[in-house]
């Protein structure tokens, strides 16, 4: 299947390692352009240059704290600055930590930046080149929001994440008028840095065995074929969704 994307330019954030690493990946090989950012510029050296030796465009490396003051805004600028406009923009930064639901303010608003704020900001600086042009692409990495534990614990990147999907909504209603569709993947228990450094394979083959009906835990591959086809002009009239990647992980009908 020809995806349409050759010639489009797509900004990764994340792109070091996981998720991001693996879009990036996958969107080059449909032949596009992309600016990859993360803090790691080691990283996204050796990722560069991965996907140049793969006979596709290198890609542009922008090592970058999205989490400094005016990260957002200033990744973007630098990113348009680059390849002069943003197709596609892939949010696959952020993380999670589980935290008291009375923490102090400090660490609540740090998870709401990770989660929410920063992938906002990021996506209103580069949306209206995206609405002059009539085209575009926001997709969002992020993650479920159903409660599951006794409140006296909460993770507080469920509550970002439910702010993210609310928000991504929202936002898909007013610009879906000027071609641009605004998504979000639900990533179930992916393959990660994170993973492999906590959980041996045993242990992980009896969680898959045990939680995940499909009997295995997802690779970042299995999130990049759905985030490059979202990007696609063939998915135009997919917005305003939350597509859980699980392998049916989650146990709610809706």
């Amino acid at each position: 299947m020809d995806l349409q994307l050759s010639g489009k330019n797509a900004l990764v954030t994340g792109a070091s390692q996981g998720i991001g690493r693996a879009t990036a990946i996958a969107l080059a090989a449909e032949g596009v352009q992309t600016a990859i950012a993360a803090r790691r510029g080691e990283l996204l050296n050796n990722l560069a240059d991965e996907i140049e030796s793969a006979g596709h465009l290198r890609p542009i490396v922008i090592a970058h704290d999205i989490m400094s003051e005016d990260g957002p805004e200033s990744l973007g600028k630098k990113a348009l600055e680059a390849l002069g406009t943003i197709d596609i923009l892939i949010n696959s930064a952020g993380g999670s930590r589980k935290v008291e639901l009375y923490a102090d303010a400090d660490t609540w608003n740090e998870g709401m930046n990770m989660n929410f704020n920063t992938q906002r900001r990021l996506s209103h600086t580069l949306l209206p080149q995206m609405i002059d042009r009539k085209w575009g692409r926001i997709i969002t990495i992020s993650g479920k929001n159903e409660p599951e534990k006794h409140p006296g614990k909460l993770n507080v990147a469920m509550s970002a994440k439910a702010a993210i999907h609310a928000w991504s909504k929202g936002l898909s209603n007013e610009v879906s008028q000027y071609g641009v569709t605004v998504n979000c993947l639900g990533p179930g228990k992916i393959m990660s840095e994170q993973i492999r450094q906590n959980y041996d394979e045993g242990r992980r083959r009896q969680y898959a065995e045990e939680e995940i009906p499909a009997g295995y835990l997802g690779e970042p591959e299995d999130m990049a074929v759905l985030a490059t086809f979202l990007s696609s002009p063939l998915a135009r009239y997919i917005t305003g969704a939350l597509i859980p990647v699980d392998g049916g992980f989650r146990r709610y009908a809706f």
